[in-house]
């Protein structure tokens, strides 16, 4: 039995402050119809889709909590909802999230996306663990890049979910952004036998920490290797999406690709601007490299991997007994 989802990424140009929903909505919407178009059956949409990248802006009141939804769906995302489910088209969307309810406590702030199969059902959530950035804005930035500020840490770990019929039964994971360049966050998903991990990412073309040894070109490529590297050493497909472009005066990198299970694209973008990537990705494929070189029950040897869980920071080694005068 074929095992193929046929899955687009879709790559949003910039996003502006002046932007109203209506209007981002609308390129999502026509996103999506192209995706429908060319037979997919699942589309992923980039972090934050639905606002600018806010946390480059130091902000407060009204003017920061416009950004955040407080249920999903919503009012004024409803359409995308009701457009996808008309289609027959599932999703990733990635969103700023105000928690409600009593099981994830009210008013707590989190980068957030969600996994919504072509019925309509959110089949998966997941919370950005990998907050980059600072708390306090740096002095003289131009632009900051405050998530540790406007966000909690993911409390929802690394959850994989079994799909239904309509993606095969596939086993699908979610990341956002910088989680991607954090081995420890794919090898969770891999560990419970992930077969796609959808990434949604915001991605600046310069250093957001500052300095001038990161480029656009270099970013890029780091973005694309990360997504290469970890698909192969879990063996799974990856959907990585950029929000790309000029946005508000604040370069986003492009490269959004689609990833097998060897590590090799399959499609990229070529542009920063609406973009969608199709490609059909066989589910099968992913047991190559799980039933031989990532056979992870034969060839682990998590006794000696402790160091990963047992600190954060790096303690270096002593000097040698030769070495010390």
């Amino acid at each position: 039995m074929s095992r193929v989802m046929r899955v687009a990424a879709a790559q949003m140009g910039p996003n502006q402050r002046a932007d109203t929903r209506e209007q981002i909505l609308d390129r999502m919407i026509a996103l999506l119809e192209q995706a429908a178009e060319a037979g997919a059956t699942l589309v992923v949409f980039p972090e934050l889709a639905f606002t600018t990248f806010f946390p480059r802006w130091l902000l407060e009141g009204a003017a920061l909590d416009r950004h955040y939804e407080r249920a999903m769906p919503n009012a004024s995302v409803q359409p995308l909802f009701d457009r996808a489910r008309a289609l027959g088209v599932g999703f990733y969307v990635g969103y700023a999230e105000i928690a409600t309810g009593h099981m994830s406590g009210d008013g707590r702030r989190f980068n957030a996306a969600i996994l919504v199969e072509p019925g309509g059902a959110i089949i998966g959530r997941y919370r950005k663990v990998h907050l980059p950035g600072s708390v306090e804005p740096r002095p003289g930035a131009r632009f900051q890049q405050l998530e540790k500020r406007y966000f909690e840490y993911g409390d929802l770990g690394f959850p994989a979910f079994r799909a239904g019929a309509v993606w095969h039964g596939g086993i699908l994971g979610m990341m956002i952004c910088n989680d991607r360049r954090w081995p420890e966050a794919w090898r969770v998903l891999g560990l419970q036998g992930v077969e796609l991990v959808c990434v949604g990412y915001n991605s600046a073309a310069y250093d957001p920490n500052g300095g001038t040894t990161e480029d656009s070109t270099l970013r890029t490529f780091h973005s694309r290797l990360v997504a290469q590297a970890n698909a192969y050493m879990n063996a799974t497909w990856a959907v990585a999406v950029a929000k790309a472009g000029d946005e508000d005066g604040s370069g986003l990198i492009g490269g959004s690709c689609i990833v097998d299970p060897n590590g090799r694209i399959v499609a990229e973008a070529s542009t920063l601007g609406d973009e969608m990537l199709v490609a059909d990705c066989d589910l099968d494929l992913c047991r190559q490299g799980k039933e031989k070189m990532f056979d992870f029950a034969a060839h682990r040897q998590p006794a000696h991997y402790t160091a990963i869980t047992e600190r954060a920071g790096i303690i270096e080694p002593q000097a040698s007994q030769g070495d010390r005068r």
